[in-house]
């Protein structure tokens, strides 16, 4: 840990360009309708994770797909990396033609101790500035989860019961095209997304996993189907259990004054990813 600990305030800079491709191409996959994406237009929450993308060559991609450890993430050894949550400021919108650049930095590394084994949390701040401003549009924390390998028959944390009493509720089918097509526009090349095999036989999932940005955008396009003048302010979610590929899930919400619960439930009716959204 006093290795890893050195990568805090360690941080990195990159650049890119809001292009209207990646939003008609998320728009296609969400099944949304298509409509013109012309300069000027307003991204909506969470689709820049559609920017910023992972250009690691070939030949520095470690056995799950991500890129080897170390760089600017610390070089943690626990093998299952997974996205934990994060949490977001919407300050000022996004919008195709910007040239935004974003600044992140490592905010904190911690060790815990769970059922399963050790724990690493990475929590990473990244700050989003479009056209040169000196105030960002965007603040993110993102919390990432280093996990032990898991041992065959191991038992999964006790599950939690969905809420009840949503206002809004939407089916999901996750199927390996709509998992594919994800993690092809956001180049994200961790195989217990799309390689079965790899995802059963050596992650000891029952099948691929879907990605948990994948249902935080689709909780937040839950709440502008029903309420699309709706402006979000912040918002944070937690994932608490995987979803696979094997069932259907759902998205539900419930307006609560001038915020929004979100949440994910599984075939089961478990409690897959919780979340709140502050409207202005």
């Amino acid at each position: 840990m006093d290795e890893l600990t050195d990568w805090i305030g360690r941080s990195e800079t990159a650049h890119d360009i809001i292009v209207p491709t990646p939003v008609q191409a998320l728009r296609a996959t969400l099944d949304l309708p298509p409509v013109p994406v012309e300069a000027g237009s307003p991204l909506p929450p969470l689709w820049h994770w559609l920017y910023f993308l992972p250009l690691h060559r070939q030949s520095e991609i470690g056995p799950d797909g991500h890129a080897r450890r170390g760089g600017f993430l610390p070089p943690v050894a626990l093998p299952r990396r997974m996205w934990a949550g994060s949490a977001f400021e919407f300050r000022a919108p996004l919008r195709v033609g910007d040239a935004v650049t974003r600044t992140s930095t490592i905010a904190d590394v911690t060790h815990k101790a769970g059922r399963s084994g050790s724990l690493v949390f990475v929590k990473v701040r990244h700050e989003l500035r479009c056209n040169g401003a000196a105030d960002p549009a965007l603040i993110e924390f993102h919390d990432i989860v280093y996990r032990e390998a898991r041992p065959p028959g191991a038992a999964e944390p006790p599950p939690v019961a969905a809420p009840t009493g949503a206002q809004w509720q939407r089916g999901v089918v996750a199927d390996d095209v709509l998992l594919f097509r994800y993690s092809a526009l956001t180049f994200n090349g961790h195989r217990i997304h799309y390689d079965r095999v790899y995802a059963t036989q050596v992650e000891g999932y029952p099948g691929l996993v879907v990605h948990g940005p994948l249902i935080a955008t689709l909780l937040l396009d839950l709440l502008h189907r029903n309420e699309p003048h709706a402006e979000v302010a912040a918002f944070s979610f937690k994932a608490l259990r995987p979803t696979f590929d094997l069932h259907p899930f759902a998205v539900h919400g419930r307006r609560e004054g001038a915020s929004v619960r979100l949440w994910a439930q599984d075939h089961e009716g478990w409690l897959t990813m919780d979340a709140q959204a502050t409207l202005r």
